[in-house]
């Protein structure tokens, strides 16, 4: 066990960090507690000291990870002025996540998570949380809800790249991921744009 004694905030880092680690290889059934204290060289009663249950450990680590890709992309976007630079830094900063956190995909949007009765709502949450940020970014004249739904179109189009490249091992360039989603996506929002500007009579 670690004889180096860290502050609280610098101790439970750690703890998330290796949390993740174990959760991503083992599923939250499939790990333990112990699992954690080991990864983490850490006794038990210190790992119960930042975390009362592994139900309370592991809703911390989806919150950890979900913000740190909502973090990435809305600061890769807020960066940029216009709709398509906007949306190739999107997919860019997404896919960086993704290139060099298979972990944390992997523990947001592996099934086990997702389809957990006690994770479940929390992930849809997260995925929600993202594509409402997504929404300013569709400059299209549509309804609102319309907006909304096709920020979780999206959202998904990303998930669904993600998940065969890193269910298939491959070894991929991030950016050159995101130009070829990205010119997808941008392609069709202005569809939406070009048709939702014409005439209702002559559609």
């Amino acid at each position: 066990m670690s004889s180096t004694r860290l502050p609280a905030t610098e101790r439970r880092e750690q703890i998330l960090t290796c949390a993740l680690e174990v959760f991503a290889r083992s599923g939250f059934h499939g790990a333990s507690m112990n699992d954690v204290a080991d990864a983490a060289g850490v006794t038990k009663p210190v790992l119960y000291q930042h975390f009362d249950s592994k139900q309370e450990l592991f809703g911390a680590l989806l919150d950890s990870v979900g913000d740190r890709m909502h973090s990435a992309i809305t600061a890769a976007t807020s960066a940029e002025s216009d709709g398509r630079s906007q949306t190739v830094a999107g997919f860019r900063a997404y896919f960086r996540w993704v290139s060099e956190d298979h972990d944390g995909f992997r523990l947001l949007f592996g099934g086990a998570a997702r389809h957990d009765a006690a994770f479940g709502d929390r992930v849809r949450q997260i995925t929600s949380e993202v594509a409402t940020a997504i929404i300013p970014l569709i400059a299209v004249d549509i309804p609102e809800e319309h907006r909304r739904t096709v920020a979780h179109g999206i959202v998904g189009l990303a998930e669904g790249v993600s998940r065969r490249l890193i269910g298939h091992g491959h070894d991929f360039d991030p950016d050159e991921i995101a130009t070829v989603v990205a010119g997808l996506a941008w392609a069709g929002l202005r569809s939406i744009d070009q048709s939702s500007s014409v005439p209702a009579t002559s559609r």
